[in-house]
């Protein structure tokens, strides 16, 4: 099977895909590496990957917006499992810290690391790069130059490990999403779904939510995204928290789709915690 990841060699990316690929079974699964997260997902949309994995939300710095995105703007994906993964961030350079006038990396990692570049690096630059290995490997053999990633981007990239961890909160974590094509289940521990309303009036909000809250499904994620088309206009992305059996979740789904102007189910799905 071919895997999508946000790419080059040595991400966080990878490391959830390698994880999620041995709880689904598959032995030698080929990672394909993609630049950006958009690239990911169309990988996997367009046929040329069997499956995707995507960061979709950070314990620090909160959703992963382009995930959110991609999922709605593509009703043929489906959430087939999902994996909670440490993050422990390192500085990485090819000479000393005190020369480091630059620092490169993906803009949740600097995010995660701002209070200790701030103590650390106050004077050096904070350059954005698309993946945290990308970062690595832009860094290499220059004497001035650093990358916040991981260690094993520092071996992928020959690069020496100047300061480790360095990221602000010790419980970082962050939740990859493993997308498949096909229809989307109903049932599992963990359902993910978003939905638009009809218009912005008062109460609103609170009657759809209400749909959740009165079946006992305990929402462990909300969060709103412009909807591109007019200001005030918003999608909702809800996670739920699901018992055995679907009938809650079924039931609330059938009294939130009048109140919804779309709606759409991403998928049920076991999630598997490693923090």
């Amino acid at each position: 099977m071919r895997f999508a990841f946000l790419g080059p060699a040595g991400t966080y990316g990878e490391q959830a895909t390698r994880q999620l690929a041995e709880l689904e079974g598959i032995a030698n699964p080929e990672l394909v590496p993609q630049l950006g997260i958009r690239a990911v997902v169309q990988a996997l949309a367009q046929g040329s990957c069997d499956a995707a994995v995507v960061p979709v939300e950070n314990s620090v710095e909160g959703g992963v917006t382009a995930c959110l995105d991609a999922l709605w703007e593509h009703p043929d994906l489906t959430v087939a499992r999902a994996l909670v993964l440490p993050i422990r961030h390192a500085l990485l350079g090819s000479g000393p810290i005190e020369g480091v006038s630059e620092v490169l990396s993906h803009p949740q990692a600097l995010a995660q690391c701002s209070q200790w570049l701030s103590e650390h690096l106050p004077q050096a630059l904070q350059l954005p790069t698309s993946s945290t290995a990308e970062a690595a490997r832009m860094v290499a053999g220059s004497r001035f130059r650093a990358a916040v990633a991981s260690r094993q981007a520092a071996a992928e990239h020959g690069l020496q490990e100047l300061a480790y961890p360095i990221n602000d909160v010790a419980g970082n974590c962050t939740r990859f999403l493993l997308l498949r094509r096909g229809e989307r289940a109903a049932e599992g521990p963990m359902a993910s779904l978003a939905f638009s309303l009809h218009s912005n009036q008062p109460g609103a909000l609170l009657e759809a939510l209400g749909c959740f809250a009165q079946r006992g499904l305990n929402m462990s994620r909300i969060e709103s995204r412009p909807s591109k088309r007019e200001m005030g206009e918003y999608i909702f992305f809800v996670d739920l928290e699901l018992s055995e059996g679907s009938t809650p979740l079924e039931a609330a789904l059938a009294e939130l789709g009048p109140l919804c102007e779309h709606l759409a189910l991403f998928g049920a799905y076991p999630i598997t915690n490693l923090a």
